[in-house]
C-alpha cells in the first residue's frame, strides 16, 4: 500500500491527502532490494507514505520521519514548508508564511486493546510537532494533519484532536457538527463496513491549545470511562470495582492499577507504562492525599468531560493590541469523490481504491499569533 498526500497552491491551497492504492507486482522490487541490503522492511504489507509538495509554490524547510516501531509499527511524516511566493495580502516581511504538515496512517482497531495504541500514535505525533517547534524556536503556525485515521468521529482519537483545538476541514466546510457522524463516509474497510475515517485536520496559530499532557490524560480517562460503562457497570458498581478488596470508601493506588489491568489498559506490550499510570493517578488524586474519594472518582473518571470538543469560535484566541501577526487558513471548500460518499453511500462500481478522495481548499488569512504553550 502507498498513501499519497499532495499540496498545490494557486489563489488557494488545495490538499488531496487520502488516496490508497494497491500497487502491481513491480513494487516488490523495492522489498527485494531492501532485503538484499540486509535491512528489514518497515511492514510486511509494504505500507508507506508519500507526501508530494509542488516546488513552484512551496519550499521544503525541513523533513522528518516519525517511526512508531514501539507503537503499532506505523509511520508519519512531518514537513515544514514555506510559501515560495507570498500571498498578495501577506507580503509583509514580518509575517511568517510557513506551515507544518503531517501525513500518517494509523493502525486499524482490530480489537478494543488497539484503541490505546492508536491514541498513543497520535500523542507521539503531537509530542513530536511540539518538540520540533520548541527545538527550532518556532512561533505558532498553521498545522495540517492528513491521512487515514482509521477511526470515526465517535472515537477517542477524534475527541483527543478536537480537545487540542484541531478542526475537521470537511466538517467545517459543510457546517457539520461533531455529532454528525453519519452524514458522509470515506472508506469501505476489509470487513465491508462503510465509515468516515479520512480527515484533514487544521489547527490555526490563533487556536486554543490545552497542555498536551493534560489533554492526553483526559483522553485516557475518557477511554477508562467508556470501558467501565461498556461493562454495564453503574456508577456505584464502577466505584466498588476500583475499590477492589479495600474496606474504606475510597480507591487506593493498587486498586486503581488493578482496575486498569482488568480493563486491558495495562499488562501487555502496548499498555500504559508505569510512568503514565503515575501521571494519571496524580491527576485523579486532586487533593494529593494518596487516595481517590467518591467525588474525585466522579470528576476525573465517571463524569470526565475533559476531551469534549469545542466549537471553532471558542478555539480562537482574542487578538490583543500590538500582538504579532501571522498567517492562518480559512476552509473555503471540501469535497469527497466519488460524490455518493458525501451522502453516506459507497458506490459499488468504484474500484480505484477502498478510500474516497478528500480535497480541501484553504484560503490564507491574517490573524494574531498565540503563544506556544510550554
Amino acid at each position: 500500500m502507498v498513501r499519497f498526500s499532495s499540496l498545490t497552491q494557486h489563489s488557494f491551497i488545495q490538499t488531496h491527502p487520502n488516496c490508497e492504492f494497491t500497487l502491481p507486482p513491480p513494487c516488490f522490487v523495492y522489498s527485494y532490494c531492501v532485503l538484499n541490503s540486509g535491512l528489514r522492511p518497515f511492514r510486511s504489507d509494504s505500507s508507506g507514505l508519500l507526501t508530494a509538495v509542488h516546488k513552484d509554490y512551496f519550499r521544503v524547510v525541513n523533513y522528518r520521519e516519525l517511526l512508531f516501531n514501539d507503537c503499532g509499527d506505523r509511520v508519519a511524516q512531518l514537513l515544514h514548508v514555506e510559501l515560495a511566493v507570498p500571498f498578495s495580502h501577506c507580503r509583509n516581511n514580518d509575517i511568517r508564511q510557513e506551515i507544518l504538515i503531517v501525513n500518517t496512517h494509523l493502525l486499524f482497531p482490530h480489537d478494543s486493546s488497539l484503541c490505546l495504541v492508536r491514541l498513543n500514535q497520535v500523542y507521539k505525533i503531537l509530542q513530536y510537532v511540539e518538540s520540533y517547534q520548541k527545538e527550532n524556536k518556532l512561533n505558532p503556525m498553521p498545522i495540517i494533519l492528513c491521512g487515514d485515521w482509521n477511526g470515526s468521529k465517535r472515537g477517542h482519537v477524534y475527541k483527543f484532536l478536537r480537545s487540542q483545538g484541531f478542526v475537521s476541514s470537511y466538517d467545517t466546510a459543510h457546517q457539520y457538527t461533531d455529532a454528525d457522524s453519519r452524514k458522509w463516509v470515506s472508506h469501505r474497510n476489509h470487513r465491508g463496513n462503510i465509515c468516515g475515517v479520512d480527515f484533514i485536520w487544521l489547527l490555526n496559530p490563533n487556536g486554543y491549545r490545552k497542555l498536551l499532557k493534560t489533554s492526553w490524560s483526559e483522553a485516557i480517562f475518557g477511554m477508562f470511562k467508556y470501558l467501565l460503562r461498556r461493562a454495564s457497570l453503574t456508577e456505584d458498581d464502577a466505584f466498588a470495582f476500583l475499590k477492589a478488596d479495600n474496606d474504606g470508601d475510597y480507591i487506593t493506588y493498587s486498586g486503581f492499577c488493578e482496575g486498569l489491568r482488568q480493563l486491558n489498559l495495562t499488562g501487555h506490550l502496548h499498555g500504559l507504562s508505569v510512568e503514565e499510570i503515575n501521571d494519571l493517578w496524580v491527576q485523579a488524586d486532586r487533593d494529593g492525599n494518596g487516595i481517590l474519594d467518591h467525588n474525585e472518582f466522579q470528576q476525573r473518571i465517571w463524569n470526565s468531560t475533559g476531551t469534549e470538543e469545542r466549537d471553532e469560535k471558542s478555539n480562537e484566541v482574542e487578538p490583543k493590541e500590538n500582538q504579532e501577526q501571522t498567517i492562518g487558513f480559512s476552509v473555503e471548500n471540501a469535497v469527497l469523490f466519488p460524490a455518493e460518499v458525501e451522502k453516506g453511500r459507497w458506490p459499488e462500481d468504484y474500484s480505484l481504491s477502498d478510500h474516497a478522495r478528500l480535497t480541501v481548499v484553504f484560503a490564507p488569512i491574517r490573524m494574531p499569533c498565540s503563544q506556544l504553550i510550554s
